[in-house]
């Protein structure tokens, strides 16, 4: 296991540059996320993990691109995570942060003795396949090696530096074949679009690390 470049580590171990994040984390509220809120009753729990390193081009965030072979969402990127199981407990409790740990860990190799986590946005709802979404965020405090653990499942890993998030010149939006429209980011070789891109989205505007960026320009999808 390797560490992590130095950084100016502050109160709670984290780097002063992730501090806007955590703040965002703790006050936002989830209508600031999104417009599709959990139900009241029901609803398919999972967790993302939302991981931040520093890595060779700086502050960077870990994504994921799902097997072109699967049957839903194939090829599109996103945070590493799924479904809550059992053996991670309470979906109201710790157990969004077990599954999002578990998760990485089986997807990409990750070693989570190595993630601080820090925060966890407000739980939101993807209609269309009825998950109730918990975004865990973490600090790579000590990296390890990340892949693709299953090729069946997992297409590629990847890191993206927050400056290219924020790149103006890398943002746009997409407009889904049923009409919707949302914010989607042109990185590593990739179009983020989605549940994923909403998320970056939304916590780089609270964070303060936004850039003014063309709304009206559009993505393709591929």
């Amino acid at each position: 296991m390797t560490s992590s470049a130095p950084t100016t580590i502050v109160r709670d171990g984290l780097p002063e540059w992730l501090l806007p994040v955590r703040r965002a984390a703790e006050t936002v509220r989830p209508e600031q996320l999104s417009r599709f809120l959990p139900p009241a009753e029901g609803g398919r729990h999972s967790a993302v993990l939302l991981l931040f390193g520093d890595g060779p081009g700086g502050p960077d965030l870990l994504l994921t691109r799902r097997s072109a072979e699967l049957r839903s969402h194939p090829g599109q990127v996103s945070f590493p995570g799924g479904s809550l199981d059992a053996v991670d407990g309470d979906p109201l409790g710790d157990g969004p942060v077990a599954a999002a740990l578990r998760e990485a860990a089986e997807e990409t190799g990750l070693d989570p003795h190595g993630v601080q986590v820090f925060a966890t946005l407000p739980a939101l709802y993807i209609p269309v396949s009825d998950f109730v979404v918990t975004p865990v965020l973490g600090w790579w405090r000590e990296e390890s090696p990340v892949a693709p653990v299953d090729p069946g499942e997992t297409g590629d890993v990847f890191r993206v530096p927050l400056t290219e998030l924020a790149d103006p010149g890398n943002r746009g939006r997409y407009r889904h074949p049923s009409g919707f429209t949302g914010p989607a980011f042109a990185v590593g070789g990739y179009v983020v679009w989605g549940f994923t891109a909403g998320v970056i989205d939304r916590l780089l505007h609270h964070s303060g690390l936004e850039l003014p960026w063309d709304g009206s320009r559009l993505l393709d999808l591929v």
